[in-house]
């Protein structure tokens, strides 16, 4: 087994154990809830962490992660309101339209 890397809290890692699972890169979450233990240990030293099960497709999950740091956001204006919506919404916020295709 090998730590890949450190995520900033429990559900981006959730997350990125998906997407490597997904790509059929063998992963998992270590240190699940040792955030509770922030303030006994080093809050560096309790943050999850994603491990892979082959270190031969440590390069293949660096790429995947790198590319999923690099998703483009997208950003419209509502048709209906004229409200700009950015991120990842498909629906306006300010009166619920949805976004053009």
């Amino acid at each position: 087994m090998l730590r890949l890397v450190q995520a900033p809290n429990i559900a981006i890692a959730a997350l990125w154990v998906d997407a490597l699972r997904h790509a059929g890169i063998e992963a998992s979450m270590q240190r699940y809830y040792l955030g509770a233990a922030a303030g006994e240990l080093p809050p560096d030293q309790c943050l999850p962490e994603i491990w892979l099960m082959h270190e031969e497709q440590e390069s293949q999950a660096r790429a995947l992660l790198g590319e999923l740091a690099r998703v483009p956001q997208r950003r419209w204006v509502c048709s209906a309101c004229g409200e700009l919506v950015e991120g990842g919404f498909e629906q306006c916020w300010n009166c619920g339209a949805l976004m053009p295709h």
